[in-house]
């Protein structure tokens, strides 16, 4: 069982749809997957219930309940956790404890590069992360990739110690997919197929140790 942390201290990076989308492409894959939602607002669980009905359904598990672990069936393969906004690293330590790998979003904006900045001083200071022992990867998102704006903050965050795994433009098509409990990985048009390229590199840097 692989568990996947997806966090960043500042609101409205994209965490819940990278979330779900990592979910979403886990289980369409084949894996018996888990979306452990510990964000009070229950963004991830009403995704997750919207999509009950389908072959690839994402079991919704609390996650702001101390207890998550023991609702995680044995047969569990992979773990996708989806955090709150304001949560530095003494809010994530139960998760920074198991997770296999912690994704950071950061929007091109000076103010969501300087929020990105400190969370990262902040769970720095946690053991594993410190010592090396827990990857941690930026995720560029909700990019215009042709905008002055977009191109100097990708610059600035490859200068970051971290490495920068993917680069996802922005669309509308996430803000619809997620309503409907769906990902881009549920489709397979050419249009999608464009967008799904983007996710490519974040997948193979999660899966390069199994």
């Amino acid at each position: 069982m692989k568990t996947w942390l997806v966090a960043c201290s500042k609101g409205g990076v994209g965490k819940t749809t990278i979330a779900t989308h990592l979910a979403a492409e886990a289980a369409a894959g084949g894996l018996r997957t888990a979306l452990v939602d510990a964000d009070p607002q229950g963004s991830a669980t009403r995704w997750c219930e919207r999509r009950a009905g389908m072959a690839s359904a994402v079991l919704p598990v609390d996650g702001t309940r101390k207890s998550w672990r023991k609702h995680l069936p044995d047969d569990t393969q992979r773990v996708v956790v989806d955090t709150p906004a304001g949560a530095m690293e003494r809010e994530l330590e139960p998760f920074l404890d198991v997770a296999d790998a912690l994704v950071v979003p950061v929007q091109p904006s000076a103010l969501d590069i300087e929020a990105a900045v400190r969370f990262l001083e902040s769970v720095g200071r946690h053991p594993r992360v410190r010592k090396g022992k827990l990857r941690l990867g930026l995720v560029g998102n909700r990019l215009k990739p042709h905008t002055n704006a977009s191109q100097q903050a990708m610059e600035v965050l490859r200068s970051w110690p971290f490495p920068l795994v993917a680069q996802l433009r922005d669309s509308q098509a996430y803000v619809v997919l997620t309503g409907l409990g769906k990902s881009l990985f549920d489709y397979h048009s050419a249009q999608v197929r464009e967008h799904q390229a983007d996710w490519e590199p974040l997948l193979h840097w999660l899966d390069k140790r199994g």
